[in-house]
Parts: C-alpha cells; structure tokens; sequence
C-alpha cells in the first residue's frame, strides 16, 4: 500500500516516539511509506499535493530512521496525495491546517486515520464524561464555577484533580486537597488559562499511588501497554514530568473497560487510542495522537512486535478480527 504519515515536531523525532515505531513497521511489511510535515498545494488542474520525504528502502533501525526523518537526509518530493491508500495523522496539538489537509486527503478518496472531524468529538475529556457505560472517576466538565461550587458540596473528604478539558501532557493539571477552596480556585484559573473554555473537575483515585496504566488500543482490542508511575513530589504520572515506565499486565478490569468503550470509539470511526486508566477506571482517551508503542514494545521485550501489529491491522479493512503480522510470531 501507499501510505502517508502526516507529523509534526518533526525536529524533535527520537526512537521512542510512536509515530517512528509506526513507520518503521509499515517498511518492515512491504509498503510504500512517505512521510511529511504540514503543508500542502493545490494546482490549478486541482491535483492534491504534499511535499514528502520518500522512504522507499531499509533505513536501520528505529534510532537510524527517527535521525533520517530529523534530519531531513532522505530524499523528498512533491507527491500526488490521491495515489496514497491511506493516510495516518500523527499530529499534536490539533490544528486548522491538519484538519484542512485531512478533508482535503479524504475528497480525493484517501482513508484518514484517525479521521481528524471524528477525532474533533473525542480528543476533549468531555466526551468521555458522557459515556457512563464505561468506567471512570465521578466528574464534572463545565464553564461554570457556580457548577464547580455545586460538584464539590458534597465532596468536603475527596481530594479533586483540576484539568482543562483539552490538552495534554500535563499541563494544566492540579491536584486540590480536601477543604482546600483556595487551591481550588487558583487551580479552576490555570486550567481555564490552558484554553477550551470549560474545565474538568474528576474525583482523585487512590489507586492512582500504585501508577497509572497507559494501554494500546486497535480496532476494539488492547495489544500492549506500560505502566507510568510518578516521580518523588509529582502527582502526575506523564513521563514528560519525569515519570517512570514499568511493566504492566493487562487485567480482567482492563479488558471490561475495553469491551464496554469500544463500541463508542468505533462509532466515531476512531481506530488507533491510548486509555489512560487507573484502577480499572478510564481516566481519558487519546485520540488525536496516541502513543506508548516503544514502552509496550521495550518493556515487554517485544521487538517491535506491538507497532508491528498495528499496522497489520490498521492496513486491513475496519472490524477484522486482529492477527499478528506475518513477520513476527505472536509473543508467549
């Protein structure tokens, strides 16, 4: 298959980020990569065009390959975007112009993953707030503080996690002791100043000192995942705060959250997730640009088996049932 890979941050590319991973595995199974960052023209005849860089042999390993793509060192032309079969966005933060290119890609017949208008209704943790089929902690999503009053009336003994309902990484984030109505409202501020417009007010779990778990999620399937644990005075568990990826095992609890959230992710056309879960509980879903494919892989001596697998599924149709990759034989 012809295959694009749309990336941002591109300068900042290194083997743990999922997008090489992906990338990596499209070239291990015969297809015909290419890879580019945002920017695209229209002839006057109204052809597609995207300026790309053409991956079409070996390139090493994940380090050779992320340090190709930094670097600018492969080849790179304009290409025809109606000759790709498929295109995977792996952008962040969410922009016009990847939207514009993705609709764009999709008018000349080219499947988007993850479809960037379906990915508009579930990148923001509102959403996952009204699914109440699917497990999670108690929470609030408003623009209102006389709401965020109201949420907390009855909550005087639970310490309460503060977010702004769009974002990642962290940022934004607070954790407000119990009682603590200063806190909170310094808090409620800084998630509003992160933008969106609305704030998430969840209840803090206290599973959440054991680490959070960070799963891979494919077409209605969890195939690998780690566990992130936070670093001494942090009370978030990313890695870009200093984190620390651990083994995982994938439970009972973890596989009924997947069964009851699937069906909502396939509805909104979404094929590649991460979940963030605590405690059997789902905390958010990343939509937009997940990751955890090098972690799930490393720390599960995997040898890129789980990127492997997901690019065996995501170049099949939508609904199969998942298989392992020709290339690699499943893990015991």
């Amino acid at each position: 298959m012809n295959l694009g890979f749309l990336l941002s941050h591109v300068a900042a590319l290194d083997a743990t980020w999922s997008s090489v991973h992906l990338v990596k595995a499209a070239l291990d199974q015969g297809h015909r990569p290419t890879a580019g960052a945002l920017g695209h023209e229209v002839l006057p005849t109204g052809r597609l065009m995207a300026r790309a860089w053409l991956l079409d042999g070996p390139v090493g390993d994940c380090d050779a390959l992320a340090a190709c793509l930094r670097t600018g060192s492969l080849p790179r032309r304009f290409i025809d975007v109606a000759a790709l079969d498929l295109l995977l966005l792996r952008v962040n933060p969410f922009s016009p112009d990847a939207l514009q290119f993705a609709l764009l890609a999709q008018r000349c017949g080219v499947t988007v993953i993850n479809d960037q208008l379906r990915v508009s209704r579930t990148r923001t943790k509102g959403w996952l707030a009204t699914l109440t089929d699917v497990p999670r902690p108690d929470t609030l999503v408003t623009a209102s503080r006389a709401s965020v009053e109201a949420f907390i009336a009855g909550r005087g003994a639970d310490t309460l996690i503060v977010k702004p309902a769009a974002g990642s990484g962290g940022r934004g984030v607070s954790l407000v002791p119990p009682g603590r109505r200063d806190l909170l409202e310094v808090a409620v501020s800084r998630a509003l100043d992160q933008g969106g417009g609305h704030v998430v007010i969840q209840q803090y779990l206290p599973e959440a000192d054991l680490g959070e778990k960070r799963l891979v999620w494919v077409d209605g399937e969890i195939i690998g995942g780690y566990l992130r644990q936070r670093a001494d005075g942090e009370f978030r568990h990313n890695l870009k705060r200093g984190g620390h990826p651990h083994p995982v095992v994938i439970d009972d609890a973890d596989r009924r959250l997947c069964q009851a959230l699937s069906p909502h992710l396939a509805r909104n056309g979404i094929r590649l997730a991460g979940l963030d879960v605590i405690g059997g509980r789902l905390i958010e879903v990343n939509t937009l640009n997940p990751g955890g494919l090098h972690w799930s892989d490393a720390l599960g001596h995997r040898s890129g088996w789980i990127a492997q697998r997901a690019m065996h599924a995501l170049t099949g149709p939508p609904g199969q049932p998942l298989s392992s990759p020709k290339t690699e034989a499943i893990p015991a």
